[in-house]
């Protein structure tokens, strides 16, 4: 299975099947891609509304025939474009094109209904992508539930976790790799991704990627 970060909170994963989480590629200065470059994509997975992670999905599902999953009120929003959507919720479990997204909680602000981070399921691997999120309890049942393989944390600060807080978000879900994200974009968000592997230690293995950069999970 190969994971790339194309910038921000921005992953591509491709195995059996192509999956895009949150791909604000489109006014993101450190973007390792632009939009018009992804002519391939079985399902789009968006967290929330906010400009940063909504991004360029209606786009990439537009020129590639992907569905896109998502809250409900995003999902209403792309259907209403003519695009393939499909609608969920918190606690809520779907299987689209072979690949399963689990939605789970996650504690931050948007426009229409409810931030989220996901769980995929794909090719006998969990990798759960948090979304926007401070560090919450909810964590816990994620790691006890789903036991994640390699999971996506953000360590921007400012509107989402620090540092501080997602080495004690690598504990609760007791993920085996991390991947740091939404930092490095823009002078808010910048975080040390070095600092934040010293931290976690022994807890996880920490991949750190620049952009456009690619980790293979054996």
């Amino acid at each position: 299975m190969k994971i790339t970060w194309w910038g921000h909170a921005a992953i591509q994963i491709e195995g059996s099947k192509i999956v895009i989480i949150d791909p604000f590629l489109t006014g993101n200065p450190v973007a390792a891609i632009s939009p018009d470059k992804i002519n391939q994509a079985d399902l789009v997975a968006v967290t929330h509304d906010h400009g940063d992670h909504l991004g360029d999905a209606f786009t990439i599902c537009q020129q590639t025939g992907a569905t896109l999953v998502a809250i409900h009120e995003i999902a209403v929003m792309a259907e209403e474009k003519g695009i393939k959507a499909e609608g969920m919720n918190i606690g809520g479990s779907i299987e689209v094109e072979g690949v399963v997204v689990h939605m789970v909680n996650a504690l931050h602000s948007c426009d229409k209904g409810h931030p989220a981070g996901v769980v995929i399921e794909m090719d006998g691997r969990k990798l759960y992508h948090a979304g926007d999120t401070a560090l919450t309890y909810d964590m816990k049942l994620i790691g006890e539930f789903f036991q994640p393989d390699l999971s996506f944390l953000p360590i921007g600060d400012r509107y989402t976790m620090g540092i501080p807080s997602a080495v004690k978000a690598v504990e609760f879900t007791q993920t085996k790799r991390v991947i740091p994200i939404h930092y490095g974009t823009f002078p808010l968000v910048e975080a040390d991704p070095h600092e934040f592997q010293r931290r976690v230690g022994n807890l996880a293995e920490v991949i750190i990627l620049k952009q456009g950069e690619s980790y293979i999970l054996e």
